[in-house]
């Protein structure tokens, strides 16, 4: 018989295991396809798939595009706001509204410059037409600016995620001001939750206290530049920059502390390490070390690809790759690195109607990039 002991050491660890897991072993070698669907591209930050299957492609310099299934890429499209295009800033991420079949509505995500010298990320919504061959904006309104403003070029995030009730996740970065992450007075660092229209949502954690902005749904976030639903769970999923390593995946609940900067699994730029566990603070579902400067996801749930259905595909920038993770509920079971041979920055993962995977690579001649096992 076991000692007692052993088998409570035993038990905690296969509690705890997943919360500290990294490096997952190899899987399986997918033979793939890769095409070029559309070039030309300026570092290249969003995708979203229209309902006849093409493309709403947001350019960082501060243009949206519409690329059609054959790789034709229009002209930009007018009414994008002024944005603050410099270093990590720019036109980031677009997203469809649900009904967006009858309204139009799309929502976008951008730096903005600020009157007061600074910026910081702002969500608009507006409605897309296309009229004698030319696409527009109409109706543009701003429905969260991230406060306060900063004169910055860094860390801005940002994903939107609409969630089945409507409402609008957005990750925000700490603009690189790492002790404000755990503010609640700020939206530095955070993922926020908000109504479509911009009205906080009356259920959010830190709705009623003076100390907090009533947006905030979660914190101790660094830079969050990637985020989807689980397709089972129907919970938030974000994957975090860390800063020397510590890249981090995680589920994002209401109300919870992820620890940025007082724990992580990485160290800081000055080579000062950071610990990795404090009570109260959320311990992620998986992390990189070395970094791979995580950048867009999706979880895959098409019939085209069987073998993928249930994995979770993440971009990697200064990695290079796209990565394949395999997945047990919230543990990875195994980890491969796709596109490794081409060279280039992922900035974005999309499922596509098809069934395929699409990329967009960040660069000045970004490129959109379809991905389908071979048989």
């Amino acid at each position: 018989m076991r000692p007692l002991l052993s088998i409570i050491a035993s038990l905690t660890f296969a509690a705890t295991a997943w919360a500290v897991q990294t490096d997952a072993p190899r899987a399986p070698r997918s033979d793939i396809v890769v095409e070029t669907v559309a070039e030309g591209l300026v570092h290249p930050w969003a995708i979203a798939f229209l309902p006849d299957g093409r493309m709403l492609v947001t350019e960082r310099p501060g243009r949206m595009r519409i690329v059609t299934v054959e790789g034709q890429v229009s002209a930009p499209i007018e009414g994008v706001p002024k944005v603050f295009a410099q270093g990590q800033g720019g036109l980031l991420d677009v997203v469809l509204a649900p009904e967006f079949q009858s309204s139009g509505t799309i929502y976008f995500s951008y730096s903005e410059p600020r009157e007061d010298g600074g910026n910081g990320t702002a969500v608009a919504r507006a409605r897309l037409v296309e009229e004698d061959g030319r696409a527009r904006l109409e109706d543009v309104q701003v429905i969260f600016r991230q406060l306060p403003s900063y004169p910055a070029n860094v860390h801005f995030g940002s994903r939107i995620v609409v969630a089945p009730d409507g409402k609008l996740f957005i990750t925000l970065g700490e603009r690189f001001q790492m002790q404000y992450a755990q503010d609640l007075s700020r939206h530095w660092g955070k993922v926020v939750r908000i109504n479509p229209d911009g009205s906080v949502p009356e259920d959010n954690p830190f709705v009623g206290r003076e100390d907090a902005r009533p947006e905030i749904w979660s914190y101790g976030h660094r830079n969050p530049q990637a985020a989807g639903l689980h397709p089972e769970t129907g919970e938030l999923w974000i994957v975090d920059h860390g800063p020397r390593g510590g890249d981090e995946i995680n589920v994002v609940r209401k109300g919870l502390n992820y620890g940025w900067p007082v724990i992580n699994y990485g160290r800081h730029y000055s080579g000062q390490d950071i610990p990795e566990r404090r009570e109260g603070m959320e311990q992620p579902l998986y992390y990189w070390d070395p970094s791979i400067a995580p950048s867009g996801m999706t979880f895959y749930t098409a019939d085209r690809a069987p073998q993928w259905r249930g994995n979770l595909f993440v971009g990697a920038l200064a990695g290079r790759h796209l990565a394949r993770l395999v997945l047990d509920g919230e543990e990875v079971t195994a980890e491969e690195q796709l596109l490794t041979d081409l060279g280039e920055r992922i900035r974005d993962v999309r499922q596509g109607p098809d069934g395929a995977i699409y990329v967009a690579t960040d660069s000045p001649k970004g490129r959109i990039i379809r991905v389908t096992p071979r048989n």
